[in-house]
C-alpha cells in the first residue's frame, strides 16, 4: 500500500463533515470571507489558511471567517478564536493530478462529490462577500467550478480572490500546465483578483508564468504570509512553550529538525541522523519533529536509530513549531512557504533542504534564500548526511546574517491581505449604495 494511503492514526479515522464553530452570530455590516484550502498533502495550505484567518480576526470584527479544508489534522489544530471551519472528507494525492480518499474502500468519485456538495452548501448557506481560494484556480480535481460558476451567475456582489504563494513550480511546468488545463481562461473569468503571497522583486509571477496584460492587472503582490500572533511569538512578544523537554536538554544548544507534515521528510532526517554519528562529542541536543502525517515504520526507524542517545529527541508532531524555532540554535528544515517564512520572520540561522519532487518549487525557494545570504542550501542526495556534517557545526559557529538582508524581504502579506478585502469589499458596496 501507498504509504500516503496508510489509515489516519486512531484519533482521526472516520470522517465527520459537522461543522466547527468557533465564533459568536455575525455582526450588522462584518464582511464575511470564506476561505477555501483543498489540502491533499501536507500542512502548509493550511497553516497558510489559518494565518490569514487569524489576521482578519484580530480586525475588531470587523470580519467573520469560514474555513473550508480537506486537512485530515483540522481538528486537532489550534484554531483562531472566532474561526467557523467546514471539514471536507480528507483525500491524497497520489500523481499528477491524481488523487485518493483517505478513506480506506471509499471510492474517490463519492468523496469528490461529497466534498463539492459542501462547498456548494456553505456558500449558498452563508453568501459571502469574499471567497478567497488558496493555489487551486479550479480546486482539488476541479471541485471547485460549480461554486465558481455559482458565483459569478447567481452571486454577483461575492468577490472571489485566487491566493497564490510566489514559487508554484518551475515557471515553464507551470506555463505548460496552465496551457494544458486552460487555467488562464479560468482566472480571467472567474476571478476578480489574484493575490501573490511573495515579492515583486525577488520573484516576477506575471513574467514567470506568462500572465496576459489583463491578467498582470489584477494581480497585487502582498507580501509573505506569517500570521500576526506567530510573528509576535516568533519576536518574543507573546508565550508558548518549545516542543522537546528543557531538563533533557540541559542548556545546550538546540538543532531542531523539522519537514512540516512529515509525510515526505524521511529522507532529511534519516540523513541528519547519520551525520551525527561521527560526532564525538555531545555539545549540542537535536530535536526531530516528525509530524503528524510521517507513516509509522519510518516514525518508528527513526526512533530505533536514536535509541540509547542523551541528545537526540523526538517529537510526534506539535500544532505550534513557533516557539520552538524562536529558541533553536539552528533550524534543518525542508523549503515549504511556510516554514520558510517563520524561519525569515525569527531570522533563524537555517539549512533548507528542499524535497526533489514532485516539483522544483522547494528547490527554487532555497535557492532563491540561499543567494540571499539568508539560509544555507544543501541539496538532497547520496552525500546529504556529509554535508549536514558539515554545515551543522559550521553555522553553529557563523554569526546571524546582517540586519539589512533580513530587513529585505517584506513580510506584511497577513496585513495586506486583509487591508485589500476590506478595501475591495468596502468600495463595492458604496458602488451599490450609490446606484441604489
Amino acid at each position: 500500500m501507498d504509504p500516503l494511503l496508510r489509515p489516519l492514526p486512531s484519533r482521526d479515522r472516520g470522517f465527520s463533515a459537522q461543522k466547527i464553530h468557533g465564533g459568536h452570530d455575525v455582526a450588522d455590516g462584518a464582511i464575511k470571507v470564506c476561505l477555501y484550502s483543498h489540502d491533499t498533502f501536507g500542512l502548509g495550505h493550511l497553516r497558510r489558511n489559518l494565518a490569514i484567518a487569524d489576521q482578519l480576526l484580530r480586525s475588531g470584527g470587523r470580519f467573520a471567517v469560514w474555513l473550508l479544508t480537506g486537512s485530515p489534522v483540522i481538528r486537532q489544530w489550534n484554531l483562531p478564536p472566532g474561526l467557523r471551519v467546514q471539514p471536507l472528507p480528507p483525500v491524497v494525492k497520489t500523481g499528477a493530478e491524481r488523487y485518493a480518499s483517505r478513506q480506506p474502500g471509499q471510492p474517490f468519485g463519492l468523496t469528490k462529490g461529497y466534498r463539492e456538495a459542501l462547498i456548494l452548501k456553505l456558500v449558498e448557506e452563508e453568501r459571502p462577500d469574499v471567497l478567497l481560494v488558496d493555489h487551486a484556480p479550479a480546486g482539488m480535481n476541479g471541485e471547485l467550478l460549480s461554486t465558481l460558476a455559482l458565483i459569478r451567475h447567481e452571486m454577483p456582489q461575492t468577490r472571489t480572490v485566487l491566493g497564490l504563494r510566489d514559487i508554484l513550480d518551475d515557471p515553464a511546468t507551470v506555463r505548460r500546465v496552465w496551457e494544458e488545463q486552460d487555467i488562464p481562461a479560468l482566472i480571467e473569468h472567474a476571478y476578480d483578483d489574484v493575490f501573490v503571497y511573495g515579492s515583486e522583486r525577488l520573484f516576477d509571477v506575471v513574467a514567470g508564468y506568462g500572465m496576459t496584460a489583463s491578467l498582470a492587472k489584477r494581480v497585487k503582490y502582498c507580501g509573505y504570509v506569517v500570521g500576526r500572533s506567530r510573528f509576535e511569538q516568533l519576536h518574543g512578544r507573546a508565550g508558548g512553550a518549545v516542543c522537546w523537554n528543557p531538563a533533557r536538554a540541559a542548556g545546550r544548544p538546540v538543532v531542531l529538525v523539522t519537514a512540516g507534515g512529515g509525510g515526505d521528510g524521511h529522507f532529511l532526517m534519516r540523513a541528519y541522523l547519520r551525520a551525527l554519528r561521527t560526532q564525538r562529542a555531545r555539545e549540542n541536543y537535536s530535536v526531530i519533529v516528525t509530524g503528524p502525517l510521517m507513516p509509522a515504520d519510518q516514525s518508528a526507524e527513526l526512533h530505533a536509530a536514536t535509541a540509547g542517545r542523551d541528545d537526540v529527541e523526538i517529537v510526534a508532531y506539535t500544532t505550534d513549531l513557533v516557539p520552538s524555532i524562536r529558541h533553536a540554535a539552528l533550524v534543518v528544515s525542508m523549503a515549504g512557504y511556510n516554514t520558510s517564512v517563520e524561519l525569515l520572520a525569527a531570522r533563524k540561522q537555517a539549512i533548507l533542504v528542499p524535497r526533489s519532487a514532485p516539483r522544483e518549487e522547494q528547490r527554487l525557494r532555497a535557492r532563491l534564500l540561499a543567494d540571499l545570504g539568508l539560509c544555507a542550501y544543501a541539496e538532497p542526495g547520496s552525500d546529504l548526511a556529509d554535508r549536514l556534517e558539515t554545515l551543522v557545526p559550521t553555522l553553529l559557529a557563523a554569526p546571524p546574517p546582517d540586519d539589512r538582508l533580513w530587513e529585505a524581504v517584506d513580510l506584511q502579506g497577513a496585513d495586506r491581505v486583509v487591508a485589500e478585502l476590506a478595501a475591495a469589499v468596502d468600495g463595492g458596496r458604496a458602488r451599490v449604495r450609490g446606484v441604489a
